[in-house]
C-alpha cells in the first residue's frame, strides 16, 4: 500500500508527544510536568488519606494481626507472587580469604535454577553456632561495599552473608564482556529488567525478595548458623532489600532498614517515586505506605534508620516510626522498635553506625558486649571477588531475570471477542474517559493565515490537567477533515510544517494536541539512553494507579468529544494519527471510542511480546502497562479496532527502528495496512 486516502469528509485528530522544543498556548510551557506530578501526588495524597482512616481504626491486636495478614495478601498479590522454592540450596564454593578474627568464603548459590547469587560469608572465629545475618549494598556498587560492615558483625560474633544484589557486582544482567561494562548502564540495569518482568504481571521485587529468601535457606543449612536469631541489613537500595526481606520472611528475628523508610506523603511531594524495584504498581491505589514494611514485621526487633538530609524525607521516616511504634504497642512489644537517626545526607552512616551495631549485635543475641565500630577495608578488595572472570554471565552463565520472564509469560492467544478486549483494555490501562460532555476548551488566540484561521487552545482534559493545542480551520463551509501529528516539536513549529500546511489548506480542521505530561521547552532528564525520560513519571504514575498511556488515551477521547461539538467536523469520520509512544495511546483510544473511524500510527512499538523477546529494549518505560501481556497485545487492540481502517508507518521494533518485513508480516493481524515512509515523503493522508 503506497498510502492511506482519507475522504474529505474525514477528521484527522494529531494528538502531539515527546520532549521536544517549546509549546505555544496559554498553558505555560515549564508548567507540564509539574503540573502532572502536582496531579498524581493529589491522587496519592486522597488514597493515602483513605488508609489513614484504616489504620487509626486498628485498637487491638486482632486488629493488627488481621492488618497484617491483609497487606501481606497484598503485597504478594502486586508482586505477582514469590517463586516456590524447593529443596536444598545448591552452592559453588571458589575459596577462602583468612582475615583477623574472621574468614571470608566465596560463593555462589542458587536463587533460582540456573540463577545465581555471587557472595561472600564472613565466618567468626570460634566453633559457634552463631546468630546469622544478610547484608544487602545500595544500588551500583556490589557486595564489596558491605566489607565494612560485614567485618564488623564477625568480630562481634554474628556470621555474615554479603551478597550481590540483581543488577549490581558481580550479577549484570545485561553485561557486555567485550566492554566489560553494562549495556543499559549500571543505573539502567533495574529499570530494564523491571519493564519485561512488568509486561507478564510480576514485579521485580519478588527476585530480590526471593534471592534474600534463598540466602536465609542457605544460612540455616549451615550447621555453624544459629537459625533462631537471623537478621537483615542494608542501607539505600540495600535497604529497600532489608524492608521487603523482613516484612515477608518471618525467620528474620531482626531487621535494621537505612536510609530507605521514609511516607509516601512526604516522598510524592519531594523526588517522587524512586528506582524500580522500590515502586511497586498500585501500591499506593491499595492502601499501603512505608509503615506497611514495618508494620509487618511486628512484634519482631526493628530499626528505622534515617539521615536528617536523606533524599527519602526524614519527616517522613520519622513519621512513620510514630505510626509502627503505636502498631508495635498493640503487640506489648513498643520497645522493640527503635528510630536510629544522624546527619547528613543520604548513606552517612559514620557517625551512627555504632548504634545500628549495637543494635545488631545486640537483638541478634550474639552473647557478647558490642565491640566499637572499626571501619575494615580489604587489603586487595579484588580477592572478594567470587567468579573467574569478575561476573556471573561469562563464568557460570545461567539465567537472567529476563530469559526467566520469557519462560513464566503466558502463551500468547489472540482474542477475538470486542467486548472483553475494550474491557480489558479500560482496566489494564487505567482508561476512564467515555464518550460524553465535551471538555471545557477555552480560546486564547486567533490569526488568519493564507486559507485557514489559526486558533491557539487551552483544552482541559479533567480538573487539574490543562492541555496545549492548536486547531487549524481551513476556510470554507463545513463539515471538514483535521489531521493531528505526534512529534517532539512546539505547537506553532508544528503547524508550520509540510504536512500540516498542506492539510490546513486543503479543506481540513486540524487539531493539534499536546498532552499532559510532555513540557517543549524542558526535556526531562534521560536517566540513560536506553530508558529515555519518563521512567520516573511512570513510576509515580503506576504507584497510584495510572499509566502514561492510559492518562493519554483520556485526552484524546475528550478531545473527540470537543470534536464533535465543533460545526467544521464531519461527526461520523473522525480519525487519529499517533507517532511513537504517543501511538499506542492512539490504539487505546481507537478500540475504546468507535467514533474514531481511521487510525494512523508511525514508528509505533509492534507489540509489547517482541519488546519482552527482544535482549534489550528503549523507552518501553512510554507505554508499559503493568500486566498487559496476561489480557491482551497490540495485534487483539488492532484485530477490535477493525473494520475500520488501522495503518502502521513505519512500525518499530523493541529499539525503535524500523522492523523487518518478516516480524511485521508475524506481529500484525490480517487487514491491518503498512506503509514505509521515507524521510522526504508525505504523510499518508489525504
Amino acid at each position: 500500500m503506497n498510502g492511506l486516502k482519507i475522504s474529505v469528509a474525514s477528521v484527522v485528530l494529531l494528538s502531539l508527544t515527546g520532549s521536544g522544543l517549546a509549546q505555544s498556548g496559554s498553558v505555560s510551557n515549564g508548567d507540564a510536568r509539574r503540573s502532572l506530578n502536582s496531579w498524581l501526588t493529589g491522587i496519592g495524597r486522597a488514597q493515602l488519606a483513605q488508609r489513614e482512616q484504616k489504620v487509626a481504626a486498628i485498637q487491638t491486636r486482632q486488629d493488627a494481626e488481621r492488618r497484617q495478614a491483609e497487606v501481606r495478601a497484598k503485597i504478594l498479590n502486586l508482586m505477582g507472587g514469590l517463586p516456590e522454592r524447593k529443596g536444598p540450596v545448591r552452592v559453588k564454593e571458589f575459596g577462602t580469604v583468612q582475615e583477623e578474627g574472621f574468614r571470608i568464603e566465596k560463593i555462589a548459590y542458587e536463587s533460582l535454577p540456573d540463577f545465581w547469587v555471587t557472595a561472600n560469608v564472613y565466618v567468626p572465629e570460634g566453633a559457634g553456632p552463631f546468630p546469622a545475618a544478610i547484608v544487602a549494598p545500595g544500588h551500583g556498587p556490589g557486595k564489596e561495599s558491605q566489607a565494612s560492615w560485614a567485618a564488623n558483625l564477625a568480630r562481634n560474633g554474628v556470621l555474615t552473608l554479603a551478597i550481590d544484589i540483581l543488577g549490581a557486582g558481580e550479577r549484570l544482567q545485561h553485561y557486555d564482556p567485550e566492554l566489560e561494562v553494562s549495556k543499559v548502564e549500571p543505573s539502567g540495569e533495574h529499570e530494564h529488567a523491571s519493564l519485561s518482568t512488568l509486561l507478564i504481571g510480576k514485579h521485580l521485587s519478588r527476585y530480590f525478595v526471593n534471592d534474600g529468601m534463598r540466602g536465609i535457606d542457605y544460612l540455616t543449612e549451615r550447621r555453624d548458623v544459629d537459625s533462631a536469631h537471623l537478621g537483615a541489613f542494608g542501607c539505600s537500595g540495600g535497604g529497600t532489600f532489608t524492608a521487603y526481606l523482613g516484612a515477608l520472611d518471618p525467620r528474620i528475628s531482626v531487621t535494621a532498614t537505612a536510609c530507605y523508610i521514609t511516607s509516601y506523603a512526604e516522598l510524592l511531594n519531594s523526588n517522587g517515586a524512586q528506582d524500580a524495584e522500590q515502586t511497586l504498581p498500585n501500591f499506593v491505589a491499595e492502601g499501603l505506605d512505608f509503615a506497611d514494611w514495618v508494620e509487618l514485621c511486628a512484634p519482631r526487633a526493628y530499626a528505622i534508620v534515617s539521615t536528617a538530609n536523606d533524599m527519602f524525607p526524614f519527616v517522613g521516616a520519622k513519621a512513620t516510626y510514630e505510626e509502627a511504634r503505636r502498631f508495635y504497642s498493640l503487640f506489648s512489644a513498643e520497645d522493640h522498635i527503635q528510630f536510629i537517626n544522624g546527619p547528613g545526607g543520604h548513606g552517612n552512616l559514620g557517625p551512627i553506625s555504632p548504634q545500628i551495631l549495637s543494635f545488631l549485635v545486640t537483638n541478634l543475641r550474639a552473647g557478647r558486649r558490642p565491640a566499637e565500630f572499626r571501619p575494615f577495608v580489604m587489603r586487595d578488595p579484588d580477592s572478594l571477588t567470587v567468579t573467574p572472570t569478575g561476573q556471573i554471565s561469562n563464568s557460570l552463565g545461567g539465567e537472567t531475570v529476563e530469559s526467566i520472564n520469557r519462560k513464566e509469560a503466558p502463551p500468547f492467544t489472540r482474542k477475538t471477542s470486542a467486548e472483553q478486549t475494550r474491557e480489558e483494555v479500560r482496566k489494564v490501562a487505567g482508561i476512564t474517559a467515555t464518550s460524553g460532555e465535551a471538555p471545557r476548551v477555552t480560546v486564547t488566540a486567533t490569526a488568519q493565515k493564507e486559507g485557514y484561521r489559526a486558533e491557539t487552545l487551552t483544552l482541559q482534559s479533567e480538573p487539574g490537567i490543562d492541555l496545549a493545542a492548536m486547531a487549524l480551520i481551513s476556510d470554507g463551509a463545513g463539515p471538514k477533515p483535521a489531521v493531528l501529528m505526534m512529534q517532539e516539536m512546539a505547537l506553532d513549529r508544528l503547524a508550520g510544517t509540510p504536512d500540516v500546511q498542506r492539510l490546513a489548506r486543503s479543506g481540513h480542521v486540524v487539531l493539534l494536541l499536546l498532552p499532559r505530561g510532555i513540557s517543549a521547552d524542558v526535556v526531562p532528564p534521560a536517566q540513560n539512553s536506553i530508558l529515555g525520560p519518563n521512567t520516573a513519571i511512570a513510576l509515580q504514575a503506576m504507584a497510584v494507579g495510572k499509566s502514561l498511556v492510559g492518562m493519554r488515551a483520556d485526552d484524546l477521547i475528550r478531545a473527540v468529544n470537543w470534536l464533535v461539538t465543533q460545526p467544521e467536523v464531519d461527526k461520523t469520520a473522525i480519525t487519529i494519527y499517533g507517532r511513537g509512544p504517543e501511538g499506542m495511546a492512539a490504539l487505546h483510544a481507537a478500540v475504546l471510542d468507535e467514533r474514531i473511524a481511521h487510525v494512523v500510527v508511525e514508528n509505533t512499538l509492534l507489540s509489547y511480546r517482541l519488546a519482552l523477546n527482544a535482549p534489550l529494549h528503549r523507552n518501553l518505560s512510554d507505554i508499559i502497562l503493568p500486566g498487559v501481556l496476561r489480557h491482551y497485545d497490540v495485534s487483539d487492540v488492532l484485530t477490535n479496532i477493525q473494520p475500520r481502517t488501522v495503518v502502521f508507518v513505519n512500525p518499530a521494533d523493541a529499539m525503535g527502528a524500523t522492523a523487518r518485513a518478516e516480524v511485521v508480516n508475524r506481529e500484525l493481524p490480517q487487514g491491518t495496512s503498512v506503509v514505509r515512509r521515507g524521510f522526504r515523503d508525505p504523510l499518508p493522508i489525504d
